[in-house]
C-alpha cells in the first residue's frame, strides 16, 4: 500500500490489485445528476450546510445575499449555480480584500488597497496601453520585424510593426503545498495562458519561476539555523516542494516552448517575536510564483466587443474531474477545509495541448485585422463556470450554453463537475459565425480540439441547458452572479511589537561567511536553473548563467524584440519578505528598490520605462497582518512608486498565507510574513550593452561600492541574522527615492559609455555575497578593504541597497566625480587578482583570507545536495567536483573559419532563395528560430505541419531542404521523437514521400533535438544511416539545459564543411539525448563511414563523457551524426538558437554579428549552388 501511494497519482490514476479489476477501465458510468439546495424550505441553514459540504468558502454576507437573491427568484439554487457563484466571487477571483473599505485606528481611509495601487498609474501611466483590464498589462514596445509565416503561402517573412510588451505574474501557492509538481506546473501553465489570452490573442515570450518555502532540513545536511517544527499531513515538506515543484514549473515551460530565464528562491522559518508574542513564522504554505512577458500586435491590445450570435467556443483539452473548487480552496488557510477538498482542488497539467492551443492563437493574431478571434479568455479558477460568464460579461453580452457540447473525458461527471472543473490547457473564445470556417481550418491543421458550446445573446442572462437530463443547471440573470454583495470592511488598530535587538557579539567572520553562503536565499540556484530551457525562441540574450564558467549569478533576464533587432525587453525581481516582521513598509520599499537595482544593468531609456508587477501574499485577518498589508500597499502605491515615476499596471494577491493543524492535541500554526514579490519589466534600448557580475581580469581595474544605505548598515532580517536564528529590530530601507533615481541614471550613463566591466547589486548576504559571486563568475581572487564602511560585520553582511561595479582604473576618477555630483556615496574597495584567494581586510588588517574554491563549494552545497537527491547522484558529484579544478580554463572556443565570411554570398546574390521545409509536429516548439536561421542564410523557409503532409495538402516535391525541429512531439509520451517517426513510418503516403525525398541527390535534411530523435527512427528510409543510434534518457535522469562545447569532426556532413576542428559553444536543451548504440562496433562503423559529426568536449578541449561537459552521457561524446553521403545530418544541440552572436549566453569579445553556427546554414545554401 505504501509503495502504491508513492507510485500513482490518485487524481488521475488507480492501483489495481487483481487482474479482474481492470474491467473497470472499460466501464462507462451514467452521468450523475445535478442537485438543488433547499433554501425555500430549509432557509439559510441549508445554504450554510452546503457551503461546508461543497467547500464553497462563502462569506456570511454572501450567504445572506444568495438567500435573498433566490428567494426573489422564487426557486432553489442548483449546486452548479452555487459553485459557479463561489468561484466567480472567491477572494482568488474578486480580490475582495484589495477592494475593501478600510478603517484604521477608528478613521475611515480614503483609498482601498487597489486604488492605492492604481494611483501609480494615475501618477505616471505614460506608455501603458492596458492596465487592470485584462489577463496581463500591456506597455509600448519597439517597432521591429516580427518573424512568422504568411497566413496564405506559409512562407516565413519579417513584418515590420509595433511589437508591444505584455506582462503578468501569478502565484499558485495552495496547489503547490498539496502536490508540488502539478501545482507548480499548472501555475506556470495558467500564467502562460493569461499571456496568450491577452487582448485578442498574443504570444508568450519568456518566463520566470520563484519559490519561498520553510526550512529544507535536507537529510545529512542539517544547518544550525534549522529546526523541525512539524507540518500537517495534508501538505508536503519544504524539501519535497523544492525537489518536485521546480520540475513541474520548468517542465511546463520546457514543453510549451517558453524559456525560463529568471526567478528567485528563499527559505524562511523562525520562532520570532511579533505583536502576538512568540510564534513561528515561515512558509509551510509556500509561495510559488510564475510569470513572464510576451508580445502583442497594436491592433489586438483592446479586446473589442462580442457580436450577438457569436459562437462561444472552448479551445483545448476535455473536461475531467480535476481541480474542483480551486478558486475557493486557494482562498482559505491551509487546514481550514477538508483534506479531500484540498486535494481535489489541485489541477493536472498537459503542456502539449496548451502548445497546440497557442499555435491556433498565433495563427489567428498573425492575420492582423482579419483575426477571427473577437474575444478570448483563459480557463483558470472555476473552470468554464468562471471563464464563460466572464467572457460574455466583458464583451457586453449574455450567453446560452449546451452543457453536453462541452468535450468530456469522464461521462459519469455531474453537471457541477462538467461546468466547474479546472481541467487545464483550455481557453474560451468568441468567434463571429462568418469566421468559424476559417477558425475550424486552423484548429484542424494544428490538431487542436475545440467545441462550440454556446452562443452570445443580447439579453444579460446566463443559461446552461443539459439535454441528457432535460433541465437547466444554470438559469440566472447575470446581475445575480456578478452583483455586488455588501462591500467588505476591514478595520485594525495600530500595533507595534517590542522586538529584541540583534546580539552578534560572538559572531566570527569566517563562520558567518560560510553560514551565509549556505543559506538558500544566497546559495547557488543551479539545481533550479539547468532543468529549464533558456534558449528556445532564439531571442534570449541574458539568462541566469554568466561567463565562460557558466556560474548562475545573473539577476537579470533579457531578450531581443525580434530576430532582426538589438532592442529588447528585460525583467528582474525583488523581494525582502523577512524584513516585514520588523518593518513591513520597509520590506515593500526594499522589494521595489531591489527590482530596480537588479534590472539597472540593462540599457534602459529612463526609470519610468520600468513597470512593476506586484504580487501580495498575506495571512489576512491574522493579528498584525492587516496593518502590515495596508501600510505596505500605502507606502508602495502612494509614496515610493510615484516618487520614482514608476507604474504598477499588473499584480495579484493571495490572502490566506497561514497553515494551521493539530499535532497530537497541540494546536500549531505557521504564518507567513507579509510578502511582496516585485517583478520589474522594461523595454531595452540595446541588449548588447547588458553587463553581468563576471569580473574581467584582462583590464587593470577597481571595485567600487555605490552605497545607497548611506552608511546605516542595518542587520535586522538579513541572511546573517537568519543563520544565527535571530531577527533584530532594525532593517534596511530605502533612504531616498531621489538617490535611487540618481543611482539608476548613473548606471545607465556608464552603460551607454561602455564604462562598466561588471555589475552586481548588494542584496541577500550583503557585500560579502556580492563580492563572492563576482569572484565565482570571473574565477578570480579578490583583494579588498572595507574599513571605510564601518565595523566589519555590518560592513560585510548588511543588506542595504547598493551595487558593486568594476571599472577600469583610468575611469575611476571620472566616475567618482559623477557619483559625487549625483549625491551618491562611492567607495573604492580594491581589485580582483589572479590568485585563488578572496582576501578581505579592515583598515589594513586581514579579517578573511579564504580560497575562492572553498567559498564557491560552500555556496554550491545546497544545490548539490538537492541535485543528488533528485537526479543521478554520480552526475551531481561530477559537477560539484568541477569547482575544485583550479586549472579550469572555462570555455575556450577555437575556430577554423571566419564566421563573418558569408560563403553563401555568391548564391544569395543570384536572387534565388530555395525553399526549405520547416517541419513540425504537434508539440514541436523550435520552428520559428529554425526558420530564422535558414532565412538568414538565403533560403525561403516554409511552415509545414505533419497534418499538411498526411492530408495531402503539401508534398515534399519542390523543396530542396527539410529540417525537423526541436520540441516535444506528442509530449514524448511514446518516447522521444518516436510518435512523430511512427506517424511517417505507418502511413504509406507519408512514408513514400519521405523515402523518395531522402533518396534525391539534390536535397539535404537536418534534424535537431526532437527532430534528431525522430529522424534517427527513420534510419530505414535514409540511405547510409544504418549506423545511427537511438536516443534515450540522459544519464543525469533529468532534462538538461546548458551551454556545451562541441568539436566539429571530420565528417561527410555537407552542413559542416569548412568547420572541421572547430570547438564551439552551443545551446543544449533535452531530456533524452544520450546516444545508444547497439554495439561498440556500431560506433566504429559510424566513425569509419565519416558519420560522426559532433562530439562534446570539456573546457580543456578533450572529448568527454564527464558530466556536465557531456550533458547526456553519450559514449565518446557523440552528439551529431550524418549519413554516408553527408546530405542528412542529425544533432541534439541547437545551432538555430545561436546563429546570431548576441544569442549566446557568453561569447568572446570581438565576435561579430553573425554567430559561429550561421555557417552551418550558409553551408546548406552554398551546397545547393
Amino acid at each position: 500500500q505504501r509503495a502504491a501511494s508513492v507510485l500513482h497519482d490518485r487524481m488521475v490514476e488507480a492501483v489495481m490489485w487483481e487482474l479482474d479489476q481492470a474491467e473497470g477501465l472499460f466501464r462507462h458510468d451514467e452521468p450523475a445528476p445535478m442537485t438543488q439546495v433547499d433554501i425555500l424550505g430549509g432557509g439559510r441553514d441549508a445554504l450554510v450546510k452546503a457551503n461546508s459540504e461543497l467547500g464553497l468558502a462563502l462569506a456570511e454576507d454572501e450567504i445572506d445575499y444568495l438567500v435573498d437573491s433566490f428567494n426573489e427568484l422564487r426557486r432553489n439554487p442548483t449546486d452548479v449555480e452555487l459553485m459557479m457563484f463561489a468561484q466567480a466571487n472567491s477572494e482568488h477571483c474578486r480580490h475582495k480584500i484589495f477592494n475593501a473599505d478600510w478603517v484604521v485606528d477608528g478613521e475611515a481611509q480614503s483609498h482601498s488597497l487597489f486604488k492605492m495601487i492604481k494611483n501609480t498609474y494615475q501618477c505616471g501611466g505614460e506608455g501603458v496601453l492596458s492596465a487592470y483590464a485584462d489577463n496581463a498589462a500591456v506597455v509600448e514596445g519597439f517597432t521591429a520585424g516580427r518573424f512568422y509565416p504568411n497566413p496564405t503561402s506559409k512562407e516565413y517573412e519579417f513584418n515590420q510593426e509595433p511589437v508591444h510588451i505584455l506582462m503578468k505574474v501569478e502565484t499558485h501557492n495552495h496547489p503547490t503545498a498539496i502536490a508540488p509538481f502539478p501545482g507548480s506546473s499548472t501555475g506556470a501553465g495558467g500564467e502562460i495562458r493569461d499571456e496568450g489570452a491577452t487582448g485578442r490573442g498574443s504570444r508568450p515570450k519568456a518566463g520566470l519561476t520563484g519559490f519561498t518555502v520553510s526550512n529544507l532540513n535536507i537529510p545529512g545536511y542539517a544547518q544550525p539555523w534549522e529546526s523541525n517544527y512539524g507540518k500537517p499531513a495534508r501538505i508536503v515538506s519544504a524539501l519535497d516542494i523544492m525537489i518536485e515543484g521546480p520540475l513541474g514549473g520548468a517542465g511546463f515551460n520546457n514543453e510549451f516552448g517558453r524559456p525560463n530565464i529568471n526567478g528567485y528562491f528563499r527559505t524562511y522559518e523562525q520562532l520570532v517575536t511579533t505583536v502576538n508574542g512568540e510564534e513561528v513564522r515561515g512558509y509551510h504554505k509556500p509561495i510559488m510564483i510564475a510569470g513572464g512577458y510576451g508580445n502583442i500586435k497594436a491592433e489586438h491590445v483592446e479586446k473589442g466587443g462580442i457580436p450577438v450570435g457569436a459562437k462561444l467556443i472552448v479551445l483545448g483539452g476535455p473536461a475531467m474531474l480535476i481541480g474542483l473548487g480551486g478558486g475557493a480552496a486557494s482562498s482559505m488557510a491551509t487546514g481550514a477545509s477538508a483534506e479531500d477538498l484540498d486535494f481535489a482542488s489541485v489541477q493536472r497539467d498537459n503542456p502539449e495541448i496548451e502548445r497546440r492551443c497557442q499555435e491556433v492563437i498565433d495563427q489567428c493574431w498573425q492575420r492582423g485585422e482579419a483575426n477571427p478571434i473577437s474575444f478570448i479568455h483563459d480557463v483558470g479558477a472555476g473552470g468554464l463556470s468562471n471563464a464563460m460568464p466572464e467572457l460574455v460579461k466583458d464583451g457586453g453580452r449574455g450567453g446560452k450554453f449546451d452543457l453536453r457540447a462541452v468535450p468530456n473525458d469522464e461521462p459519469g461527471m455531474s453537471p457541477l463537475a462538467i461546468w466547474c472543473n479546472e481541467s487545464q490547457e483550455r481557453y474560451v473564445l468568441a468567434v463571429a459565425p462568418e469566421n468559424l470556417e476559417e477558425f475550424d481550418a486552423i484548429c484542424k491543421r494544428e490538431r487542436c480540439p475545440y467545441a462550440v458550446i454556446g452562443e452570445a445573446t443580447e439579453a444579460m442572462h446566463l443559461s446552461v441547458h443539459d439535454e441528457y437530463f432535460h433541465n437547466d443547471p444554470v438559469d440566472l440573470p447575470m446581475p445575480v452572479l456578478f452583483g455586488k454583495p455588501p462591500k467588505m470592511l476591514r478595520e485594525y488598530q495600530t500595533q507595534k511589537a517590542d522586538l529584541p535587538a540583534l546580539d552578534l557579539s560572538a559572531v566570527d567572520v569566517k563562520e558567518a561567511a560560510y553560514r551565509v553562503l549556505r543559506l538558500p536565499a544566497v546559495a547557488s540556484k543551479k539545481f533550479l536553473i539547468t532543468i529549464g530551457d533558456r534558449t528556445v525562441t532564439g531571442l534570449v540574450t541574458r539568462d541566469q548563467f554568466v561567463g565562460p564558467w557558466q556560474v548562475p549569478v545573473s539577476d537579470l533576464a533579457v531578450t531581443t524584440t525580434t530576430l532582426d533587432t538589438y532592442t529588447g525587453e528585460a525583467m528582474a525581481m525583488g523581494e525582502r519578505t523577512p524584513a516585514a516582521l520588523i518593518n513591513a513598509p520597509a520590506s515593500g520599499r526594499m522589494a521595489v528598490a531591489e527590482s530596480i537595482t537588479n534590472i539597472a544593468c540593462a540599457r534602459i531609456g529612463k526609470l519610468s520605462d520600468v513597470r512593476l508587477s506586484a504580487n501580495w501574499m498575506c495571512a489576512a485577518g491574522y493579528p498584525g497582518e492587516d496593518q502590515a498589508l495596508f501600510e505596505t500597499v500605502k507606502t508602495v502605491g502612494m509614496e515610493l512608486c510615484p516618487q520614482l515615476g514608476i507604474t504598477i499596471p499588473v499584480g495579484k494577491d493571495s490572502m490566506s498565507m497561514r497553515t494551521v493543524w493539530d499535532d497530537e492535541g497541540e494546536k500549531k500554526s505557521v504564518t507567513a510574513p507579509l510578502s511582496l514579490i516585485i517583478t520589474a519589466f522594461s523595454p531595452v534600448l540595446d541588449v548588447r550593452k547588458t553587463v553581468t557580475p563576471q569580473l574581467q581580469k584582462a583590464v587593470d581595474s577597481r571595485l567600487l561600492l555605490i552605497d545607497l544605505g548611506n552608511g546605516r548598515n542595518r542587520l535586522g532580517a538579513t541572511a546573517l541574522a537568519q543563520v544565527y536564528n535571530q531577527l533584530g529590530d532594525d532593517c534596511a530601507d530605502v533612504e531616498s527615492a531621489d538617490q535611487l533615481k540618481a543611482f539608476f541614471e548613473l548606471i545607465q550613463s556608464l552603460l551607454q559609455d561602455d564604462k562598466l566591466l561588471a555589475y552586481h547589486d548588494r542584496s541577500d548576504g550583503g557585500l560579502f555575497a556580492t563580492l563572492s559571486e563576482m569572484a565565482f563568475a570571473g574565477h578570480s581572487g579578490l583583494s579588498v578593504d572595507v574599513g571605510a564602511l564601518g565595523d566589519i560585520i555590518p560592513a560585510l553582511f548588511s543588506e542595504e541597497l547598493g551595487a558593486v561595479i568594476q571599472v577600469a582604473v583610468v575611469d575611476v576618477a571620472a566616475i567618482m566625480g559623477q557619483a559625487q555630483a549625483a549625491g551618491l556615496s562611492l567607495f573604492d574597495l580594491g581589485a580582483p587578482n589572479d590568485s585563488l584567494q578572496v582576501t578581505i581586510s579592515h583598515n589594513g588588517r586581514t579579517v578573511l583570507d579564504e580560497s575562492r574554491i572553498a567559498l564557491e563549494q560552500a555556496w554550491a552545497e545546497t544545490s548539490f545536495h538537492i541535485q543528488s537527491l533528485r537526479d543521478n547522484s554520480e552526475c551531481a558529484q561530477q559537477e560539484f567536483d568541477q569547482i575544485a579544478r583550479a586549472d579550469d580554463p572555462g570555455f575556450a572556443p577555437r575556430l577554423s573559419f571566419d564566421p563573418q565570411d558569408n560563403v553563401a554570398a555568391p548564391m544569395i546574390n543570384t536572387g534565388v532563395k530555395p525553399k526549405v521545409l520547416v517541419l513540425r509536429e504537434q508539440g514541436v516548439n523550435g520552428h520559428i528560430e529554425m526558420a530564422g536561421a535558414f532565412h538568414a542564410a538565403g533560403f525561403t523557409p516554409v511552415d509545414v505541419h505533419m497534418s499538411d503532409i498526411l492530408s495531402g495538402r503539401v508534398t515534399l516535391e519542390g523543396f530542396h531542404g527539410l529540417v525537423a525541429c526541436g520540441g516535444f512531439s506528442y509530449g514524448d509520451v511514446l518516447g522521444a521523437g518516436e510518435g512523430w517517426a511512427k506517424s511517417i513510418l505507418f502511413n504509406a503516403q507519408a512514408r513514400d514521400q519521405f523515402q523518395t525525398f531522402f533518396q534525391r541527390d539534390d536535397v539535404f535534411a537536418l534534424g535537431v533535438c526532437n527532430g534528431c530523435q525522430m529522424m534517427s527512427n527513420l534510419h530505414s528510409l535514409i540511405p547510409g544511416a544504418d549506423y545511427w543510434p537511438h536516443f534515450v534518457r540522459n544519464q543525469s535522469e533529468r532534462f538538461e539545459a546548458r551551454v556545451s562545447m562541441v568539436e566539429v569532426q571530420q565528417s561527410n556532413s555537407i552542413l559542416l564543411q569548412g568547420m572541421e576542428g572547430s570547438q564551439l559553444p552551443i545551446a543544449v536543451a533535452h531530456g533524452e539525448g544520450r546516444a545508444e548504440f547497439k554495439t561498440a562496433d556500431q560506433i566504429d562503423q559510424a566513425q569509419q563511414a565519416g558519420g560522426i559529426a559532433l562530439r562534446y568536449v570539456d573546457n580543456w578541449g578533450e572529448v568527454t563523457e564527464t558530466y556536465p561537459a557531456n550533458p547526456n552521457g553519450s559514449p565518446q561524446g557523440i552528439t551529431g551524426l550524418t549519413n554516408s553521403d553527408g546530405r542528412v545530418t542529425i544533432m541534439m544541440p541547437h545551432p538555430e538558437r545561436v546563429y546570431r552572436t548576441v544569442q549566446n549566453s557568453w561569447y568572446p569579445k570581438g565576435w561579430g554579428e553573425d554567430g559561429v553556427w550561421l555557417r552551418l546554414f550558409r553551408n546548406g545554401r552554398k551546397w545547393l549552388g
